[in-house]
């Protein structure tokens, strides 16, 4: 594992209209590593995520990806270098079947990989296998899900970042997609995860950030917050 994140916020300022959102956020993730950013509802980690990825303008602060400045670069540029984004409310091409929809977004990571393939991702999810020729409006929530997941892994990113994947799905569809985390991590896809379910995700992920009003006031191991009682009463209500 190299020294330098794959992705890096350093001091983030956010404005959205007159509301100063975020108040100098820094966050980092390394290759490989799983991390969880956790908070209430209106904390500003949706926020965090859209600004890191160029679809939000910082008002001050710096996005670096590999050790690169990309701060002010589209969308589209900063995903290119790796990135790969499960959004909040899925995304998914209504009027696409279940093949095009994974079909369109293959390509090779950015040093040539090909490990996640087609079929490889029938192979993860097989429930979308039995639905190929179902367009995108006739799936369950749950089955949605699997879709914009497999998208994100045809891109061979080196970093997925998650917002609320599990949200509004039944129980044993949560765990599908909580199991299918673990298999991503175990390939070597570094991983950023914003999800309601946090005691799933203490569980899960090696490194957690806890976000208060705009700003990060916990970083550590998922393990010792875990264990912090207090901490996930004060700022999670848990």
């Amino acid at each position: 594992m190299t020294d330098t994140p794959i992705i890096e916020a350093l001091g983030l300022h956010t404005h959205l209209g007159s509301s100063h959102i975020l108040h100098g956020v820094s966050l980092a993730v390394g290759r490989g590593e799983a991390v969880c950013l956790l908070g209430r509802n209106g904390m500003g980690k949706t926020t965090t995520l859209r600004t890191m990825l160029g679809l939000v303008a910082p008002s001050r602060g710096e996005i670096r990806v590999n050790g690169e400045t990309v701060t002010g670069a589209p969308p589209q540029t900063i995903v290119r270098k790796g990135i790969a984004l499960v959004p909040e409310g899925r995304g998914v091409f209504p009027n696409l079947t279940v093949r095009e929809n994974l079909i369109m977004a293959a390509r090779a990571g950015v040093d040539g990989r090909r490990d996640w393939t087609f079929a490889r991702v029938l192979e993860t999810f097989p429930r979308l296998a039995e639905r190929l020729d179902n367009l995108g409006n006739q799936l369950s929530g749950g089955e949605q899900q699997m879709i914009t997941i497999g998208r994100a892994l045809m891109t061979n990113p080196d970093l997925i970042i998650l917002d609320e994947a599990t949200e509004g799905l039944a129980p044993l569809v949560r765990k599908e997609i909580w199991s299918v985390i673990r298999t991503i991590r175990a390939s070597g896809i570094a991983t950023l995860v914003i999800d309601k379910n946090i005691k799933d995700l203490l569980g899960l992920c090696d490194r957690a950030l806890v976000m208060v009003k705009g700003r990060i006031v916990l970083d550590g191991a998922t393990a010792d917050l875990a264990e912090d009682h207090d901490a996930l009463m004060r700022h999670l209500s848990l």
